[in-house]
């Protein structure tokens, strides 16, 4: 997770439809085995290795981010998590890239890196922002240079030599409320500074949008058409 929607969304972040919504998905998308070791690429606050740690079994999280000020180790439900500016090679077997792959100019490289820095069977979970014409003034916010199709992620993944398990579009039915709302933001101010669109909702609207977000969940693994993120399982040969 942004270290700058931390600063947006505050302490109640693991409320957040959309963040409650991403972490149940991406359990269900994974379905993480009791046990895995966690090495979470760009991962800013460590929200979704503390989710696995506390929820899913995961039994300990090695979190990378270069915005780190410091290294730090701390604990999630009794369980080692460590937070670190670079790693080693490490005993991973799952490694998170979520909402990384964008901010970067060489997408394939950086994938092809951590995959030398694990062993061969470990697996790679990423998600990225979907479609280009969705772009919009909180994509500059977060320093993004691109979103993605599901074709032109595939085609990333593969060139870094993984082999793909499968991927799927993800908020499906929350897309055309997003492009909507996108549009009439293009509309409404052509020189908008760049600003953060993650807000805190009223409680009834945050309730209705994670429940449009469940409604969807049994399904989105097949969901090849349309929604606001890509999810990828791959794994190194």
């Amino acid at each position: 997770m942004d270290l700058k929607e931390i600063d947006v969304l505050g302490p109640e972040v693991g409320a957040h439809w959309y963040y409650a919504s991403k972490a149940q998905a991406m359990r269900r998308f994974l379905g993480t085995p009791s046990g895995t070791r966690v090495l979470d690429v760009g991962a800013g606050s460590g929200f979704f290795s503390k989710h696995l740690l506390a929820h899913a079994g995961a039994q300990e999280a090695w979190c990378v981010d270069i915005s780190y000020e410091a290294e730090s180790e701390a604990c999630e439900a009794g369980k080692t998590i460590r937070y670190l500016r670079a790693v080693d090679p490490v005993d991973a077997d799952l490694v998170l890239l979520m909402d990384v792959l964008e901010h970067v100019d060489d997408d394939t490289g950086l994938l092809r890196e951590y995959a030398a820095k694990v062993p061969s069977g470990g697996r790679f979970l990423i998600t990225v922002p979907a479609f280009q014409f969705l772009w919009s003034a909180h994509d500059t916010f977060l320093g993004h240079k691109r979103r993605y199709t599901l074709g032109q992620l595939e085609k990333t993944v593969l060139s870094a030599g993984l082999e793909i398990e499968h991927s799927a579009y993800y908020f499906g039915l929350v897309l055309p409320i997003a492009a909507a709302l996108r549009l009439a933001e293009r509309t409404r101010r052509q020189d908008q500074a760049p600003q953060s669109q993650m807000r805190a909702h009223h409680p009834l609207v945050n309730g209705l949008l994670k429940s449009l977000c469940s409604i969807e969940l049994p399904i989105f693994r097949f969901n090849r058409l349309g929604g606001l993120t890509i999810f990828c399982v791959a794994r190194k040969p």
